[in-house]
């Protein structure tokens, strides 16, 4: 395993999170899940003062965000700030009919990047969150760096499989479709093989998948005596 990603698996680990399933690479750069990292706020404790807006459009934000975090010793905290930004078609691209949630995903962007400070974790991970190009990026567009581990990372599989499952649910254009998939015996056999994290994950895409085809179905409506 390279250097950097020890010492992130050994942070992780301290907060309960295993390295495989939470982080993948794009392009050589480690990259985490926001909600990972949400967990782990939880977990060590940290607490955010209200957000500060430095900059509101309709297509744009910026926010201040403040984070502490309790230390071992009675009296002791650290405080770390940073700034998110959003700017759609910029550094945040929608598509489509979706929604474009500037204020939120400022906010996301500013509270992992003062979560990531706090665990000293900045510099050598990213969240999700930082860059559209890190979640077109997952899992798919994940590549070793020869020169730099003499053997695969075994986490690079588990995203490969993770990628083209989730590539699968996205094809399927019916309720019935995605739960055949989700219900397919060589289906359960690979989310048998990921980690819990990477598990949940898949199964919330799927949901979200079954969500936007139109379940749960509308029960009939029942007629008047």
């Amino acid at each position: 395993m390279r250097t950097a990603d020890k010492q992130i698996a050994d942070v992780l680990l301290r907060y309960g999170e295993p390295f495989g399933g939470n982080v993948w690479r794009v392009q050589g750069t480690a990259v985490i899940y926001h909600k990972t990292l949400e967990r782990i706020a939880a977990h060590a404790g940290i607490a955010f003062d209200a957000p500060t807006l430095v900059r509101c459009e309709r297509d744009e934000a910026v926010i201040l965000v403040t984070g502490r975090l309790t230390g071992a010793k009675p009296g002791t905290e650290r405080v770390e700030w940073s700034i998110g930004e959003a700017l759609v078609n910029v550094n945040y691209r929608v598509s489509g009919k979706q929604a474009a949630y500037v204020y939120a995903m400022a906010e996301k962007r500013a509270k992992d990047r003062v979560i990531l400070k706090l665990i000293e974790l900045h510099g050598l991970v990213y969240s999700e969150e930082e860059a559209d190009e890190f979640r077109q990026g997952h899992p798919a567009a994940i590549h070793a760096v020869e020169d730099e581990v003499d053997d695969p990372d075994p986490f690079d599989e588990v995203t490969e499989a993770e990628g083209d499952l989730k590539r699968r649910i996205d094809e399927m254009t019916s309720i019935d479709a995605v739960t055949d998939l989700m219900l397919d015996t060589e289906t359960q056999r690979t989310l048998s093989q990921m980690p819990p994290g990477t598990r949940d994950e898949v199964r919330d895409y799927a949901k979200a998948r079954l969500v936007a085809l139109g379940w749960p179905p509308k029960k009939p409506g029942r007629r008047a005596a």
